[in-house]
């Protein structure tokens, strides 16, 4: 970016709470059902129905406010947002304005320019998700009309909002990534992108340097981190070639077209009181005891800030390794079943052997055959089992890769025969590298032996050596 621009990016995120029913409804959140057949009296307002809280959505918000250390409202108020479309059948969206569940947080990143930074949160509100329009091709049921899927109107939403802070397309990815990474570990969300349920707004300014903060565009709906980037990537180009043209940049909302790779405008950027927000009189302030807080704040697990400290401290590792691992839960806990395999548990050689593994061939494997570790056929057991005979001089790292591949590419008859435990783990690996003839030779006699053979059996090679 030119020294003569300042990128400015606030970040608004809609994560989809992991609960099996609605927030104000009964109705069910299982994606995938066919059109409008989850949609309630209540997601749908006739005349007459009330909307009930769902606790549960209100435990995950106190579970993501406890984890990005911000206050948890005692008292909270829900509010119409009133606006016109299609797929909002009651006219108005359920939602929180003046005093939303949580205020305030930080969410610790790894900034590509910046280095280690948190990035300040706004705010974290509750609210219900809308329905969809879906725009079909032309079909006998269709006649290239649009139609309206209204499933997962009442769906449970908590949208997060940070500050203004964010000064790059890579920054704010690193946020957009850690944040799926948080809310996937505490529970609250699945962050499935492709369902929806996990979905971000970028609002994008530019502006020189000593500047007040620029006119704002917000992108909707980006639903994977590389469309994140090339639409903020897009965006700030297009607004400084706008305003160096002579030309001003105006507040809209607009959408990203991956295949053009551009933003294009959608509609006018409304500000709050174009929705006319008042508190809903159908549902009552919403309390929150500090016994209610405090019992989940038990129940949180170890957080990822706290758990790359605790590894860093423990095992000795990088800085940079104990980030790596604790992108996600998941890999966090196989990492650490393979120490607690290998050895005792603070023991930092085996843990380094483990973190590079783990952070190298057992990642690339996940990503090359997109599988997840639930289901990854080479379990902490049986990298434990590998890295012991790498450790006791058997094989060679890089016969250890082949045995790595021949495990992970095993047919499931041998996964299922050979099991997960410990046992069946070293036998697996004893047996493939007896099968596939990698067993290290490291006696010097018996290697002296052999360099003696190879000498008296090739005279003719020797000779040209020597001479």
């Amino acid at each position: 970016m030119s020294a003569k621009w300042e990128v400015v990016i606030g970040l608004e995120t809609h994560a989809q709470l992991s609960t099996v029913s609605k927030i104000f409804s009964g109705a069910s959140t299982a994606f995938g059902a066919a059109p409008n057949t989850q949609a309630s009296a209540v997601d749908i307002a006739l005349p007459g129905v009330l909307p009930v809280l769902n606790r549960g959505a209100v435990e995950r918000a106190i579970r993501f406010g406890l984890a990005v250390n911000g206050t948890i409202s005692a008292r909270s108020v829900f509010a119409r947002k009133n606006y016109f479309y299609p797929d909002l059948p009651k006219g108005y969206q359920i939602s929180q304005y003046e005093i939303p569940v949580v205020v305030g947080g930080r969410v610790a990143i790894v900034s590509p320019t910046r280095g280690e930074i948190e990035v300040q949160l706004t705010r974290a509100h509750l609210e219900e998700d809308a329905g969809k329009s879906l725009h079909e091709r032309e079909t006998e049921l269709s006649h290239g009309m649009s139609g309206i899927d209204l499933n997962r109107a009442g769906t449970p939403l908590l949208e997060i909002v940070t500050e203004p802070v964010l000064t790059s397309a890579d920054e704010a990815v690193a946020y957009a990534k850690a944040l799926h990474g948080l809310v996937r570990w505490i529970g609250i969300c699945d962050g499935n992108m492709q369902e929806g349920s996990f979905r971000c707004d970028a609002n994008v300014s530019v502006k020189r340097p000593g500047e007040a903060l620029g006119t704002r565009c917000e992108i909707k709906n980006l639903n994977s981190f590389r469309f994140m980037h090339e639409a903020i990537e897009f965006e700030v180009r297009r607004q400084i070639e706008l305003i160096e043209d002579g030309g001003r940049v105006v507040q809209e909302t607009r959408l990203y077209d991956p295949d053009k790779r551009e933003t294009r405008s959608m509609r006018s950027k409304e500000d709050a009181q174009d929705y006319r927000y008042f508190p809903d009189p159908d549902l009552p302030p919403l309390t929150i005891a500090e016994s209610w807080i405090a019992r989940v704040k038990a129940e949180l697990p170890e957080l990822p800030v706290a758990m790359k400290a605790r590894f860093e401290l423990a095992y000795g590792l990088p800085a940079q390794d104990a980030t790596a691992i604790t992108t996600s839960r998941e890999l966090a806990e196989y990492f650490t079943a393979v120490v607690v395999a290998l050895s005792a548990e603070h023991d930092a050689p085996a843990a380094k052997i483990a973190a590079n593994w783990v952070i190298g061939e057992v990642s690339a494997a996940l990503h090359k055959s997109d599988a997840d570790l639930a289901h990854a056929p080479v379990s902490p057991f049986r990298l434990a089992a590998l890295l012991k005979r790498i450790a006791d001089g058997t094989v060679s790292g890089k016969a250890a890769r082949d045995i790595f591949d021949e495990m992970w590419h095993a047919p499931d008859v041998e996964v299922a025969l050979t099991g997960q435990s410990a046992s069946a783990s070293q036998g697996l690996v004893d047996a493939i590298i007896e099968k596939k003839g990698l067993r290290q030779i490291s006696d010097e006699g018996a290697i002296g032996a052999i360099v003696d053979v190879v000498i008296a059996e090739n005279p003719a090679i020797v000779a040209e050596v020597r001479a």
